[in-house]
Order: C-alpha cells, then sequence, then structure tokens
C-alpha cells in the first residue's frame, strides 16, 4: 500500500506557511541541532548527551564511515507513489525508523520520556524506552496510547530486578525487549568527568528502579527517606561485566516477545546470537559513547549482516542524522534505523514538537532521497546502489 500523504510532503507544508510569513521553529538540517543545545541548556547535560567516550574519535568515525558511502542514483524509474513500510519483528510499521533508547531525558526537557513517546506515537514511529529513564515505563506507556512500544533493558546484577522490570514491561505493552550489551561498566568520558557531572548520583535517571518493588525490597528504608542509600544501591546492581552468552536463557524464560541484543560489531557476535535463539541484533557502538577507537558502526554493518543470514533481524544505530543516512543503512543490509541524540535535541529544543519535527524532518528526507535514488520501497534497496569513496 503507498502512503496516502507521502512524508516528503512536509517539504510543501513548510513552504505553504512561508507565504503566511512562518518559518520552522527549528533547522529541518538536523546536523546543526546539538550546536543550538549547546547554546541553549548547561555543559553537564549537554555533555551527558552529546560527549563521547575518550577524544570522541570514536562519535567521529560513525559519522565519516556514514558520509563514506555515497548512492548511486537510477533514473525512469516509477516512484509516484512509494510505500515506505517494513516487516520488523513480525509487525508490519509504517517506516524503518524507530526512535532508539536515551536515558535520562529529564536533564533536557521537563516533558521528558513522555514527550518523546507521545510524539513518536503521533507519527507513527515506535518508541524504545531505556531501563535507565527519568519516568516510570508504566507512565510512559500511558503516554504512547496504542502506540508501538519497545523496552530497554540494562542488565541488572540483582535477578530478581530484572525479572520485575521484565514482567512490568510487558504489562505495559512493550513489544520487544532491546538489551544494551555494550555497556557493562562506564567509559572513560571526558566532558562528563570535566565537570563532574554523573546525574544517577543524583538520583536521575533511576525512575524504574525506585519505583520497581523488586528494587525496593533491597532497601532498609524508603526512597524518600534515605535518597542517598537508594542511589547507593542502585549503583551496586545497574550492570554486570561478568554476563555471557549462557545468561542469555534467563532472559528468554522470563520475556515472551522478541529479543534483540544491541551493541553487535562482530561477525561472530551475531552468529552467537542467532545460535542463542534471539530474534535480532543492533548493529551499534552506542553512538561512540562507551569505546574510543572503535570501529565504526556503519563499518561494521555489511560483516553483520552478512553472519546474521535469514536468522536474525539487524537493525542499525550510531551516528544517523540525516534521510540518506537511513537510505544508506538500508542498503547495507539493515531491517530499520534506531534514532538517538537528534530526536534528543529536538525535545531539549522545543519537546513534544520538536521532537516530531525531528520525525518529520527525517523521514521527509528519507522519502526523498529513497524516490530521487530511482525506488519506491525500502525494499529494494541493496548495497549496488552504493558506491564507497576511498580515502
Amino acid at each position: 500500500m503507498a502512503t496516502t500523504q507521502p512524508w516528503a510532503d512536509y517539504q510543501y507544508d513548510i513552504y505553504l506557511n512561508g507565504l503566511m510569513g512562518a518559518v520552522p521553529r527549528l533547522p529541518t538540517d538536523l546536523t546543526r541541532l546539538e550546536a543550538l543545545v549547546e547554546r541553549r541548556l548547561g555543559p553537564g547535560p549537554v555533555g551527558y548527551v552529546a560527549g563521547s567516550a575518550g577524544d570522541g574519535s570514536t562519535a567521529r568515525a560513525n559519522r565519516t564511515a556514514l558520509e563514506r558511502w555515497r548512492i548511486v542514483p537510477r533514473i525512469l524509474r516509477d516512484v509516484h507513489e512509494r510505500d515506505l513500510s517494513v516487516e520488523v519483528l513480525g509487525r508490519r510499521l509504517p517506516t524503518p525508523l524507530a526512535l532508539g533508547p536515551v536515558g535520562i531525558l529529564t536533564i533536557l526537557h521537563p516533558g521528558a520520556e513522555p514527550a518523546a513517546a507521545r510524539a513518536a506515537a503521533a507519527r507513527g514511529v515506535p518508541y524504545t524506552l531505556s531501563s535507565a529513564s527519568s519516568t516510570p515505563m508504566e507512565e510512559v506507556a500511558e503516554a504512547m496510547g496504542d502506540g508501538e512500544r519497545w523496552f530497554q533493558l540494562y542488565w541488572s546484577k540483582d535477578r530478581e530486578v530484572t525479572r520485575s522490570f521484565l514482567a512490568r514491561a510487558e504489562a505495559a505493552g512493550y513489544s520487544a525487549l532491546f538489551v544494551t550489551l555494550d555497556t557493562p561498566m562506564l567509559a572513560w568520558r571526558p566532558r562528563d568527568l570535566d565537570q563532574a557531572y554523573l546525574p544517577f548520583l543524583r538520583g536521575i535517571g533511576t525512575a524504574n528502579y525506585f519505583s520497581d518493588p523488586a528494587f525496593l525490597a533491597g532497601l532498609d528504608r524508603p526512597v524518600a527517606e534515605d535518597r542517598e542509600a537508594a542511589v547507593r544501591h542502585f549503583l551496586g546492581l545497574f550492570s554486570d561485566p561478568g554476563r555471557t552468552w549462557p545468561d542469555l536463557a534467563f532472559l528468554r524464560e522470563n520475556w515472551d516477545g522478541p529479543i534483540v541484543l544491541k551493541g553487535v560489531l562482530h561477525p561472530d557476535d551475531a552468529r552467537l546470537a542467532a545460535d542463542a535463539g534471539m530474534d535480532g541484533v543492533v548493529v551499534s557502538n552506542h553512538g561512540g559513547r562507551q569505546v574510543a577507537g572503535s570501529v565504526a558502526a556503519a563499518d561494521a554493518l555489511p560483516g553483520v549482516v552478512a553472519a546474521a543470514g535469514d536468522r536474525l533481524e539487524v537493525f542499525f544505530d550510531s551516528g544517523v542524522r540525516t534521510g540518506d543516512d537511513v537510505v544508506k543503512a538500508l542498503a547495507l543490509g539493515a531491517r530499520a534505523v534506531l534514532l538517538g541524540r537528534p530526536y534528543a535535541y529536538g525535545l531539549a529544543l522545543d519537546g513534544q514538537a520538536g521532537v516530531e519535527h525531528v520525525i518529520r524532518c527525517l523521514l521527509a528526507e528519507f522519502d526523498l532521497t529513497l524516490a530521487l535514488s530511482g525506488h519506491a520501497r525500502p525494499g529494494s534497496l541493496s548495497a549496488a546502489d552504493l558506491v564507497r569513496e576511498t580515502i
């Protein structure tokens, strides 16, 4: 089925509004958002979202890798009507885009996760809630209504807390589980260190924990009576660097829906994920926030796709800023793309409306780039539609 109102039409909405003297509140070039956020917010919150591991080389490599791939447009193909829908984890989605997990959104805007989730639901885009959200998962689910929602898990040392999180997420209608495995501990992040800024120490980003019965059972006193002790308890169980592949059986036993492993960069890890009965992987280096000097996500994508074969659905994140980035990721074999920092910047600048603007801009540019490259649907893209520039 073709879209009744192509996403590309957003440009005409903007031009028509211009006849009445109105221009967009935010830039339509999403690469400009970070600089605006840098000027609007304090160095602590900005650094936490925009910062990277080490000197930022991995984040820069993510952009360079995507930019090196160049699209080869084809002409005289019927692209009058486009169908951007894709099959993802057993569901038909209107586009190959989802909002990825970004924690602690309250440091950017008081609307926090519910505002981003409402924006996603309003535009038919799945929203992935972080375990480290500043709003309990049930409240975010309520804000989304019937919108497609996924839950991202930071795997706790406490099995009962993890079990409780999974049960709560399932009860709240989260349909898929995304397990972040590249963050068993925090990386060396100079921008955060220079400001001595870690929101968790202030009890920010702990809403799912401070509202969880299994977590609260481990406290001597209620959170309101001894918040410092609650924070210490959280820090002691937040993640577990001792996890290994056999531990995935615990997740399968406690989650009935699809399970996607996030942070896969090596083909062998994709094969192991398939062997373990997982449903998908996200090719991601955490946006450059974890391993300084890591391989760029786009450089890792083809190898992981080849290893996954038809046994896993492959998602992509890290470095996505434009519609042509989405085209390139899909051409390299990704089923869908998770968007991170740009929507967080949109939230910081204009709340829910800012997130919706980011979604509409990215999908309009994707729709146009797809059509102008000679494609009417994402499924017709392949690596043959790209060439790679040599350095």
